[in-house]
Parts: C-alpha cells; structure tokens; sequence
C-alpha cells in the first residue's frame, strides 16, 4: 500500500495500462479484463486487475497533468514493482497532418516542465520512451495492420494560454500533437530504470478546432485500449 493507491502488494500487475480519466479505468476493466478485481479507489482514482487473453494486466487512472502522473507512476513503479506503465490518452494535433482517430505511438516528448529538473536532476527538456514497450506497439500494430504513427510530442502544462500558436519548444522540436503527462511518465521509467510509453488517439485538430463529439469517443478509444492491452500480453 502506497500514500496513494491502497492496493495490498501483488494485486497490481507488472505491466499497468494508465489512461487519465478513473471512469476510462473501470470502462476498460468492465469491456476488455476477465475475472477482475478493484485493487484501489482512494481519491476514486480507481485501479483494477484482471486477465486479458490468460495474461494478468493491471489498469488505472494517472490524473491530469505531469504531478499527477508523476505521483502515480512513481508508486507503481516503487512500491508495487511495475515493470511497464503504458499512457493512453488523447491529444490535440498541431498540424492538419494528422486526422482525428488517428493513433500516435511517441518517441519522445518535449516539454518545458521542471519536473524531470527538479524531481531527478535530468535537465533535458526532451525525453524518449523508455524500455521495449515503444518497439512492441510498433510490432503489433505491424502483426494486425493498425496504423500507429511514431512521432514527437509536446509535453504540457497548460491547457488554456493567451497565445493560440503552437509554441516555440514544440516548434522547435516538431512536435505533431500536444498532451500533458508523457514526459513525467518518461522522467520517472528513466530515472528508476523501468518501461514506459505513450499510446495517444488524436482528438481535435487544433488549427480547424475540429473535435470528436462526446459520443466518438468510446469508438475512438477502442484501437488504441487493443493496442495497448495486446502489446502488454507480449511485455
């Protein structure tokens, strides 16, 4: 049990899939797991365990933003001996490049986000993937003819600002799309030496502002929770 997650040692599985929302959590636990248990809902930030074709995986909610994943990751990570954490989420594209429901696979993450600076002294303010998580998505998205685009992100923490450009760091990396809670999770697998990934379904176009509607998302969501539940089985 952690000062967070009042799970009981071993009932968390060594490859955890964290999307943001508690209510995505339990959606994926109810439609995708077998057999499945609530492990922790302190905060009603809800984690489950269950099987997913004969394989034990864990899923549970990070929060909004790098501290709070930053917080969540580091005590699966330490506490309860995950291995693999694999971010799924959505973003918004900064180019017309992408389309909506297209599913990014991220190689790195830029960010102006002290944390990595201040949590672990890492001064870098871009971040790779971490581990064989990024390789295996790729691999299975290949094996199943899903397309998962590999490109860079923009780690931030705003969500709304006084400028509407894209910023000067994302620029600068040529980041196609923006998120809030890769580079904590990368920060974190690095420093203690464990896996990390991020698997992101495009939601809006920032640039035309269009947007899926609320009832798109369970149907745009779908690709990328396979993805990730078939490439934790093979981790």
């Amino acid at each position: 049990m952690s000062v967070h997650i009042n799970a009981k040692k071993g009932e968390i599985a060594k490859v955890v899939l964290q999307p943001g929302d508690p209510l995505r959590a339990q959606y994926i636990a109810d439609n995708f797991l077998e057999n499945v248990k609530l492990v922790s809902k302190t905060r009603n930030i809800f984690y489950f365990t269950g099987e997913y074709k004969g394989k034990t995986i864990s899923v549970g909610a990070s929060g909004m933003g790098a501290p709070s994943i930053g917080i969540y990751s580091y005590e699966l990570f330490t506490e309860y001996e995950v291995d693999t954490i694999i971010r799924i989420g959505t973003c918004g594209a900064y180019t017309t490049d992408l389309k909506l429901f297209d599913l990014l696979n991220v190689e790195s993450t830029a960010s102006e986000s002290t944390y990595a600076k201040f949590a672990w002294e890492i001064e870098d303010e871009v971040l790779i993937h971490q581990g064989n998580a990024f390789n295996m998505i790729n691999q299975v998205a290949l094996d199943q003819g899903v397309e998962a685009k590999t490109t860079n992100v923009h780690t931030s923490d705003i969500f709304y600002r006084k400028d509407p450009g894209v910023p000067d760091i994302a620029l600068k990396y040529k980041c196609t799309a923006v998120e809030m809670e890769a580079f904590a999770l990368f920060a974190n697998a690095q420093y203690l030496g464990k896996n990390a990934a991020t698997i992101l379904t495009v939601s809006d176009i920032i640039p035309t502002k269009e947007e899926i509607s609320a009832d798109e998302r369970e149907k745009a969501l779908k690709p990328m929770i396979q993805l990730a539940l078939e490439a934790g089985i093979r981790l």
